[in-house]
């Protein structure tokens, strides 16, 4: 499977627990620990567990393993770690103060088409 088909499903697993604000970056020319981080928030704990529990259904459903995940128990920030592509779930506050989009703002970034059908 292709790495930005994979982003797809990722996101969509995200988009289908009503993760907000989305977005996946390409970290092919920034960073050498993945390809791609999708990074999203949950307004909430159990929201935040939620869309973690969601990548990892959709992983498992397609047999790709889910590598590990850590700081599911805090639900502040639970990264998930899929080889290639690093999921970032935050709580939104925690979002806002670590700001991952201006750390890593020289990597280009993967457009979405979330909630399509087909």
């Amino acid at each position: 499977m292709e790495h930005n088909e994979l982003v797809g499903i990722i996101a969509e697993a995200c988009d289908d627990k009503r993760a907000e604000d989305i977005i996946a970056m390409d970290m092919n020319q920034v960073s050498l620990v993945a390809d791609y981080f999708l990074i999203c928030h949950g307004n909430t704990e159990r929201q935040v567990q939620a869309i973690a529990r969601g990548i990892q259904d959709a992983m498992n459903e397609k047999d790709i393993p889910v590598k590990r995940m850590e700081g599911f128990e805090q639900a502040r920030w639970v990264l998930v770690d899929i080889g290639d592509i690093v999921c970032h779930i935050f709580h939104k506050d925690e979002r806002h103060y670590y700001n991952l989009e201006r750390l890593w703002g020289d990597a280009a970034l993967v457009p979405l088409q979330l909630g399509q059908e087909g």
